[in-house]
């Protein structure tokens, strides 16, 4: 078996990043198979039955895109060219050690990308419908699970039956509840922890690959800030309530959020797909056929790439409500067709509910991080 060797910078890396390095390397050595994903419709109940890691290889550094510009344009979404990047320049372990990589055809970048990456690495691409208002849409998402999970069962030699989806479902339903009751503690007044902190936490857990320790810290952390919360003597404090929408925002968490909290707003939710719109996809384990039912959950994820996107426009209304948002920033990463097209929808349902309401495009850099300070900090002023 091939030596498994750590990143050149492992020490540079956050202790939470570089656990997880070692316990994938463990587990590699153990003779436990990899997957990467890239997309919160990856049915990873599939991947649990299978006995797979699975773990999230999206990029979310600047670092890796001038390695990625040289095969892919410029004029791309960074999301793609740093996870590309990462594959070509083996800075990720995570990705050079999957046994193999997960993609969806949510956007066209993306398959293309998978195009060049599956000269690299062993793919698997899920055919994702482009709408779930035809009676077919359904259909065709129940008969590509199937038949992921007939590729995965060739690709392990695990015969997955109805039950062992079920007690996987099982278990990725008590981690989706318990990121879910973590997120809901921002509808208190004022909110008990950084909008940062939180989307910090939640993004560790897709390194964490016990998912009983997964649950078990999410809930301990729960109980930890409910606790401080309530026993804190003065919890008074003057905020502004903003919700996160539109593309992910991992590799620009520090520029949006970080500049919304330093103009005295506080994050109440993210609506993005780590945040809380996939948490609450719950899949049903008491149908008799879990395939179908894995893939309703799936399918009830509220992305831009579905048109029209009717759940996306279900969903916030009721996300400002729930969490009392003040004010909703849509962040869209550059050239990321879909979302940006929908700020014109999301602009016009805000203004419906008189809700002030911000469209943001960025990238990785930092060229822009001044300009997204003045502008969100102006944003805040004008919901006091």
């Amino acid at each position: 078996m091939e030596e498994l060797k750590l990143p050149e910078r492992f020490e540079e890396y956050s202790e939470g990043r570089k656990a997880g390095f070692l316990k994938m390397k463990a587990a590699k050595e153990s003779g436990r198979k990899v997957a990467g994903y890239f997309c919160t419709y990856t049915p990873l109940e599939v991947l649990d039955a299978a006995g797979m890691l699975s773990v999230s290889l999206c990029g979310m550094s600047n670092e890796t895109i001038p390695a990625a510009e040289t095969v892919l344009p410029k004029n791309l979404c960074p999301l793609i060219k740093s996870s590309y990047g990462f594959a070509i320049t083996d800075k990720c372990p995570y990705t050079y050690w999957s046994d193999l990589i997960v993609g969806e055809t949510t956007c066209d970048g993306k398959k293309k990308m998978y195009d060049l990456l599956g000269q690299r690495k062993r793919m698997y691409v899920l055919q994702i419908p482009q709408g779930i208002d035809r009676t077919y849409s359904r259909q065709l998402w129940i008969s590509e699970v199937r038949r992921f999970i007939d590729f995965i069962s060739r690709e392990t030699g695990v015969e997955i039956i109805n039950e062992m989806l079920r007690k996987a479902a099982d278990r990725r339903n008590e981690l989706r509840r318990a990121r879910s009751e973590l997120m809901e503690l921002q509808r208190l007044s004022p909110v008990p922890v950084s909008g940062q902190k939180l989307y910090k936490f939640l993004e560790g857990l897709n390194y964490n690959f016990d998912l009983e320790d997964a649950i078990a810290s999410t809930r301990a952390l729960t109980a930890e800030i409910r606790k401080a919360y309530e026993e804190a003597d003065d919890i008074r404090k003057e905020e502004r309530r903003i919700l996160i929408t539109g593309c992910p925002i991992g590799g620009v968490l520090e520029k949006v959020v970080g500049a919304v909290e330093r103009s005295g707003g506080a994050v109440v939710c993210y609506e993005n797909c780590s945040g809380i719109k996939a948490a609450r996809c719950f899949v049903d384990t008491e149908r008799e056929d879990m395939a179908e039912a894995i893939a309703d959950a799936y399918l009830n994820i509220g992305c831009s790439v579905m048109s029209p996107n009717t759940r996306r426009m279900e969903n916030l209304p009721e996300l400002i409500r729930e969490f009392g948002a003040e004010g909703v920033i849509d962040v869209t990463l550059q050239t990321c067709t879909t979302y940006m097209i929908e700020t014109r929808a999301i602009r016009k349902l805000c203004e419906g509910l008189n809700i002030p309401y911000m469209s943001l495009e960025t990238d990785y850099s930092q060229e822009d991080a001044g300009q997204i300070d003045t502008r969100i900090s102006a944003f805040i002023e004008t919901l006091c």
